[in-house]
């Protein structure tokens, strides 16, 4: 029987009606957003205004937020690997330290051995392009003899990753001497941002721009997709709704990108090389878009294609959700977790690229603590760790909502202990809502 004071209202408290609350979950449910995705975006939104009132609007300032998102993007790019390798139900504790290698290899590559063994010099057309080639088969070989030793020998990849993690951070020091190695090659630098590693106001718009006939186009290509098997569409209002918001969404953060401005040197360079006169309080240059951002979004489309449009993406997902089931259905189990690391010392490699070139260099400790922030990042981001569950965007917002944690509270004054303990309770948060939410599921 129910108690009539468990129904009734609350004296000074504003009730929302039944019909209009079921209405509005009605219009939600139409539009199809994924809201797990949306509910981190919000957060995203609440770290950042957080940290901008407490620093009396100094943080949300488009210099600022340049530099905190290049500083996501090596992060960013291992945890979309991250996310299949989680989703398949393993772990990989040593990106941070083959990120490290790899960083130091391509310093030594390009200062030295790349000039006095094999002859290439500066002026030598493409030599950066040869070191990052080299890194990268090197980033596939550590992450094949991990996988083979994971998915064909059957050691635990806990006990194998552990074991990368310590024995490749060793060897740095071997490689180097204990020494740290700068001079890295002028174009390659560019790929870590900086100044003259941005595309600029004009190719910053056509972005924004591309972007948005992108998302028109995969919207009217989804609909005519799905009337053509039978399956029901998302209402025009909706469809409208999400273009307008998906639209505005990319011209703003290209407005806001165009709003951070080449250093005072840079811009004398620039108008100096334009033969353009400067004003008296000096010329303002719109930077655009780092090229870190370009190859992090470049990643993610890569990724997400791979996970939903390719077979080994299929493969992976269906081992993790039901591993027996996923064998006898034929598929080649061992050979697809073998691939999940080639891919992800593949990730590594490109992560490094970013770090050496933004730093001109490596250094010893270049990737120490990577992989909490990326484990942290794909479980932030929505991946469980009862396999078969995670998304590629999430992972990226993962990413963007740990970096933002740890450049606010840098910002603040805190220092690196303080941020690990940071990350290391949204770690726990993460993990726990995702249990939670999966007791949930199965009552």
């Amino acid at each position: 029987m129910t108690n009539v004071a468990d129904t009734a209202p609350v004296p000074g408290k504003r009730e929302i009606p039944a019909g209009r609350l079921q209405r509005l979950r009605d219009l939600v449910t139409a539009t199809e957003i994924d809201l797990r995705l949306f509910g981190m975006l919000l957060a995203l939104a609440a770290i950042l205004l957080v940290f901008n009132v407490l620093t009396d609007g100094r943080f949300f300032r488009p210099v600022n937020m340049v530099t905190l998102s290049v500083q996501a993007v090596s992060v960013a790019i291992l945890a979309t690997g991250m996310v299949l390798v989680i989703v398949s139900r393993n772990i990989d504790l040593s990106v941070g330290s083959l990120v490290g290698f790899i960083a130091m290899t391509y310093a030594l590559l390009m200062t030295d051995w790349l000039p006095n063994i094999l002859g290439m010099g500066p002026d030598f057309p493409f030599r950066w392009l040869i070191a990052l080639a080299l890194g990268i088969g090197l980033g596939a070989a550590f992450g094949a003899v991990q996988g083979f030793i994971i998915a064909y020998i059957g050691v635990p990849s806990f006990v194998v990753t552990l074991g990368g993690l310590l024995s490749i951070r060793g060897a740095i020091w071997y490689l180097s001497n204990g020494a740290a190695v700068t001079g890295l090659d002028p174009t390659f630098r560019l790929i870590g941002g900086g100044g003259r590693g941005s595309i600029g106001e004009t190719l910053t718009w056509g972005l924004g721009i591309v972007g948005c006939v992108a998302v028109v186009v995969l919207l009217l290509n989804g609909r005519r997709q799905r009337r053509r098997f039978g399956f029901p569409v998302r209402p025009v209002w909706a469809e409208v709704l999400l273009a307008v918001l998906g639209c505005g969404a990319l011209l703003a953060l290209a407005a806001f990108a165009n709003g951070n401005y080449l250093a005072p040197g840079l811009a004398t360079e620039y108008a100096r090389e334009r033969g353009i006169t400067e004003p008296p309080g000096g010329l303002k240059v719109p930077a655009g878009f780092p090229l870190p951002i370009i190859l992090l979004i470049g990643v993610a489309v890569v990724m997400t294609w791979i996970a939903k449009r390719r077979r080994f993406g299929r493969y992976v997902y269906a081992y993790g959700g039901n591993p027996g089931a996923a064998e006898l259905a034929g598929i080649n189990t061992r050979l697809t977790i073998l691939k999940t690391f080639v891919l992800m010392g593949v990730l590594a490699a490109l992560s490094a690229a970013v770090v050496a070139s933004r730093l001109n260099g490596a250094t010893l400790d270049i990737g120490s603590s990577y992989e909490l922030y990326v484990i942290a990042a794909a479980v932030v981001g929505g991946t469980s760790f009862a396999g078969g569950i995670g998304t590629i965007p999430g992972a990226v917002l993962g990413a963007f909502v740990m970096q933002s944690l740890a450049y606010g509270l840098s910002f603040m004054g805190v220092n690196s202990p303080g941020q690990n303990v940071v990350a290391g309770i949204v770690l726990i948060l993460a993990v726990a809502f995702d249990s939670w939410n999966r007791r949930r599921g199965t009552r």
